[in-house]
């Protein structure tokens, strides 16, 4: 430092080749993978977001409570706020009252968050003594936010949740609603701007008709310029020249063109023929008012192939019983989506890095302990062929 002159010396890079970092996946779903992110990726992702979300550098504060290393906050909290000049209200680790207190003293206006922190905020006991109000909204990604979820949120705090979504594959916002216009509660949104995104048939390759359900498919300058040393992985994720991302995510579009996930092909639980996705499953479960938190995982049955099992913390002070709660679920689900096994868990859930509930933990302990009898057959065979079939009962 000393013998430097102040002279100003170059790097010469290539925007669109040079590869910025090396980002990993989270994991869930297998070994984490290496993204190539560009520098071209990570300043078309990081214009493209601000632009969504209208940030003002003059008036706007972010609020940064998840950790920095996760491309999600790499690029919704510091990229976008190093890009407008805003303050960041930082926290070491996500605590809820350092937050609450943390908000309600520097008001800050721009809140990116996952659903369990939001839900989190939902369960505060003493939420009602902490002033929210400058918060414009909160974009929640991540993993899906429960439409519950967000309606109490919305409800309690007067503040505005928009949902998005993307990958570490696409540096890693792909869509969101809209900060102006019709925010959809339980979508994803509309593509960020320069972003195409499609719903494709897994076994054609093909496009399917609007509201049909398909893998969530994107290009767009956003997305990655591969895996590091995955050829094999690279070919099925990067398609059509290597410039449609396959995200592994299915999805329907409505007609005015948000998405909505479904659930990851991966998590999709096949039980007697039918598919079950345990998203649909977890919403339906969070109506119910006793339920915290709540994570639905497929596990091996030699009859079934898979049964639908439900890890459950109810809030302090509600308790509800495994039957009690099958039948709370008979007319919002199908026979065949009811969990046929229920855990109910005192502590929290298990949850990723960045506060992710994590499907993967619960059914590795789950198949860690053995616990893997059959399940005996008591769902009515009648009502699974009209659910399966569509057939008219007799």
């Amino acid at each position: 430092m000393i013998d430097n002159d102040g002279t100003y010396d170059p790097v010469e890079i290539n925007p669109k080749e040079d590869v910025a970092l090396f980002q990993y996946t989270g994991g869930t779903t297998g070994a984490p993978k290496g993204a190539m992110l560009t520098h071209s990726n990570i300043v078309a992702n990081t214009e493209q977001a601000g632009m969504w979300l209208g940030c003002n550098d003059a008036q706007d504060k972010m609020l940064g409570v998840l950790p920095f290393f996760h491309v999600f906050a790499m690029t919704a909290v510091m990229n976008i706020a190093v890009r407008n000049a805003m303050e960041i209200l930082a926290l070491p680790r996500f605590e809820l009252e350092a937050t609450l207190k943390l908000i309600h003293h520097k008001k800050p206006t721009i809140f990116p968050a996952v659903p369990a922190i939001i839900n989190g905020i939902n369960n505060n006991k003493k939420l009602k003594k902490y002033d929210l109000s400058s918060i414009k909204y909160c974009i929640s990604g991540g993993a899906p936010l429960p439409v519950e979820v967000k309606a109490k949120f919305e409800e309690k705090t007067g503040c505005v949740a928009v949902e998005g979504y993307g990958l570490t594959e696409s540096s890693p916002v792909l869509c969101c609603n809209p900060r102006l216009g019709e925010n959809k509660a339980g979508s994803i949104g509309l593509p960020l701007p320069q972003t195409i995104i499609e719903i494709i048939d897994p076994e054609t390759g093909k496009p399917v008709p609007m509201g049909e359900r398909g893998e969530l498919c994107a290009r767009g300058p956003q997305v990655m310029k591969g895996y590091w040393k995955r050829p094999e992985d690279n070919e099925k994720t990067l398609q059509d020249g290597g410039t449609r991302l396959h995200t592994g995510d299915i999805a329907i579009m409505d007609e005015e063109g948000y998405f909505f996930i479904v659930d990851r092909i991966k998590d999709m639980i096949i039980t007697n023929g039918y598919n079950v996705y345990p998203r649909n499953v977890e919403e339906a479960i969070y109506q119910h008012p006793s339920v915290e938190e709540v994570i639905v995982a497929g596990l091996p049955d030699s009859q079934r192939g898979e049964i639908v099992k439900a890890w459950i913390k109810c809030k302090e002070g509600r308790d509800v019983t495994a039957e009690d709660l099958k039948v709370f679920l008979t007319d919002k689900i199908s026979p065949m989506e009811i969990p046929k096994r229920i855990e109910f868990r005192e502590a929290p859930l298990p949850k990723t890095m960045i506060g992710k509930l994590s499907r993967k933990d619960v059914v590795e302990q789950e198949l860690e302990n053995g616990d893997d009898d059959d399940v005996p057959d008591d769902v009515d065979m009648e009502a699974m062929a009209v659910e399966m079939n569509k057939i008219e009962p007799s």
